[in-house]
């Protein structure tokens, strides 16, 4: 077997006709890896880029930008979830059983691998004092409570998958108490904008999750490319829309107006880029998104998600030792990071094939899909989208 072949055959997700499968959702969720990656790879070079001011303005800057990956997530997680519960009727058991088996395969690999080394290296350790409240603290972990929690997890970059769970135990609710199946398109639309625009008063006044408002955008996504309410923008406009949104969260906004305000544009944002997409595959833009390469590096995004932050860490510390931190240029810049990123696509490749795939993926039953043409998206990529993009460098 070719190695090109042996890489179809572990990364490759696609089945069925290709023109009825959204081949550039997958590349979105490689999109949004990159970005997560320059967060925490910007975060872990810093000690290199002091007394190099122009330099280090450009690597913040980087890493404000990359903060928008979680959010693209959140976006096609709220999509996905969404169009599977609205299409057809789903008791709640069988849903939160799928959910649990796409999470926790890797998350408790992961999460005996960081008790394994805290114990190790007791110094690195986020364990508190005292069995029984190691104890608490793992329970805690365990049950994906840091994140809406002020808990701080010992897995960093797992605290988006308290937004995740709740999301996949609110959403199933609202449907079934409002009867949202039943309702009219419209109806769906203005109760979602509704309750978006109060949540986000809400947290503009007074702070809050406004992460979670990424979760509704991709919920109005799908109401309106199912009922095909409006045409989709140009691949131009798609990719300015997409820089904009961008380089809107480089604005210096404080507070939870600010914070607020950023979330709306990338809900925005994001909105526009999937839609043109998911609605018009032929375009240039949506194209884009389908190289095989990306599509592969997005179809491993959560193995990539909890294990990269590990091997980032690792890495550095390495290069500590024997290249200690002091002032360097662009290219050391530059060829460090492309060296990180494949050092992290090993080790996140490894955890896909050992774990995830035949854990999570390959052992999933499929459910039959309402809508043939989100067949592919709803079962081969109906996965967990949180990625950490927070400012502490990963543990």
């Amino acid at each position: 077997m070719s190695s090109l072949s042996y890489l179809q055959n572990q990364f490759e997700l696609h089945r069925g006709d290709t023109s009825s499968n959204m081949r550039s959702m997958e590349g979105l969720r490689g999109f949004a890896v990159i970005l997560v990656f320059v967060v925490h790879y910007v975060t872990l070079v810093t000690p290199w880029l002091r007394g190099n001011t122009a330099l280090a303005s450009v690597a913040h800057a980087l890493h404000t930008v990359g903060n928008s990956g979680v959010d693209l997530f959140f976006v096609l997680s709220g999509y996905l979830i969404y169009g599977s519960l609205i299409s057809r009727e789903q008791k709640f058991v069988p849903f939160i059983k799928r959910r649990i088996r796409r999470i926790y395969p890797v998350f408790t690999f992961l999460l005996i691998t960081y008790i394994v080394l805290s114990l190790l290296f007791p110094t690195e350790s986020k364990l508190p004092g005292g069995l029984f409240d190691a104890f608490v603290y793992l329970a805690a972990n365990f049950l994906l409570l840091p994140g809406l929690l002020p808990i701080t997890p010992i897995i960093t970059v797992a605290w988006s998958l308290s937004y995740e769970m709740f999301y996949y135990i609110s959403l199933p609710a609202l449907i079934s108490i409002f009867k949202l199946r039943g309702m009219p398109c419209g109806w769906r639309i203005g109760f979602f904008v509704t309750l978006t625009v109060v949540f986000a008063l809400a947290c503009a006044q007074y702070g809050g999750p406004t992460r979670l408002l990424m979760f509704v955008s991709g919920i109005l996504l799908y109401d309106v490319i199912e009922h095909r309410l409006f045409s989709s923008v140009g691949s131009a406009l798609a990719f300015s829309s997409l820089m904009l949104g961008l380089l809107c969260t480089l604005v210096p906004i404080p507070g939870p107006f600010g914070a607020t305000l950023k979330a709306a544009i990338l809900f925005a944002t994001f909105f526009v880029v999937c839609h043109t997409c998911f609605a018009r595959s032929s375009s240039v833009f949506a194209r884009a998104f389908s190289v095989a390469g990306l599509r592969w590096l997005g179809n491993m995004s959560y193995s990539y998600y909890l294990v990269h932050g590990l091997a980032l860490k690792a890495a550095f510390l390495i290069l500590m030792t024997f290249f200690p931190p002091r002032e360097q240029g662009i290219v050391f810049f530059a060829g460090l990071m492309i060296a990180m990123f494949l050092w992290t696509l090993v080790a996140s490749a490894l955890m896909f094939i050992a774990i995830e795939r035949p854990l999570s993926l390959d052992s999933a039953r499929r459910p039959k899909v309402v809508n043939p043409r989100l067949t592919k998206a709803l079962v081969d990529i109906e996965v967990v989208d949180g990625i950490q993009t927070k400012d502490s460098a990963p543990a």
